[in-house]
């Protein structure tokens, strides 16, 4: 038997390399899928590869409160509830030490990283309580649980996400549904490109005169596994979490980082 059998999944961030693993993984296993993103053209070609029968796509702006609770309404209609709630979008922002860091920058990271949570989590939880089950998994990031310079905006957000999972934990729990949060570490794809990127720039600027690793080759020295995670690594996990083999599991942190949070 199919793990997912019989039930629905929605996932932001879906048209990212995350969100595409995800779903194909969830269809695979028996789910239907609403796909959310901004971004229509990389959603449909995304969904053109998958099974037609068990997944749809719905544009939205995770920021904005009606476009949120209309993909809600969307799979409400289409599934006549939510069983999985990938909460998965998020942005990465430019690289800068905090006297540089812009304003306008920081504002726009805990827009789509931290409100675009809440408010996934505010329309989403009423429907799941109607049936009393439901699972929901938060993207936050090693970034969640460690520091790292540059990244003042994507830290502070990925932290903050771990605090609205515990709140959610405890009050949703006894109503039978589970809340945790997925941490992964460095993964093969388009953000973790632009974050290493940044850092490069960071590292060569500060020392301008010194031969520097590069951050892709700091961040592989740190991790025991010897590699980046793979999009289908961490939708591995968000698999576990939203299916019925996670039934006890709420309000916690799971790494899928290949050890680099031990080092």
């Amino acid at each position: 038997m199919k793990r997912l059998n019989g039930k629905s999944a929605v996932i932001t961030g879906g048209a990212g390399e995350i969100g595409m693993a995800a779903a194909k993984q969830f269809i695979a296993e028996g789910a239907q899928v609403l796909l959310v993103d901004k971004d229509e053209e990389r959603l449909r070609a995304g969904v053109d590869e998958m099974n037609p029968a068990a997944v749809s796509y719905r544009v939205a702006d995770v920021t904005r409160p009606d476009q949120v609770e209309g993909y809600v309404q969307t799979a409400v209609r289409r599934f006549g509830g939510i069983d999985i709630f990938l909460n998965n979008a998020g942005i990465e922002g430019p690289v800068n030490p905090i006297p540089m860091y812009e304003v306008a920058d920081f504002n726009k990271v805990l827009a789509v990283n931290v409100q675009g949570v809440f408010l996934g989590m505010k329309y989403v939880l009423p429907v799941m309580m109607e049936k009393k089950a439901g699972s929901i998994v938060i993207s936050s990031s090693v970034a969640g649980v460690i520091g790292f310079p540059g990244m003042v905006a994507y830290m502070a957000s990925k932290h903050a996400i771990i605090g609205i999972m515990r709140v959610a934990a405890i009050e949703a729990g006894p109503l039978g549904i589970r809340v945790n949060t997925i941490n992964p570490g460095p993964v093969e794809s388009r953000m973790m490109d632009s974050l290493e990127n940044g850092v490069d720039h960071l590292l060569k600027a500060g020392n301008p005169d010194v031969e520097m690793p590069s951050a892709k080759e700091i961040l592989l020295m740190n991790t025991p596994a010897g590699r980046y995670a793979t999009p289908e690594d961490v939708a591995a996990m968000m698999l576990f979490l939203g299916s019925d083999e996670s039934r006890h599991c709420n309000g916690g942190i799971y790494m899928v980082d290949g050890g680099f949070t031990s080092t």
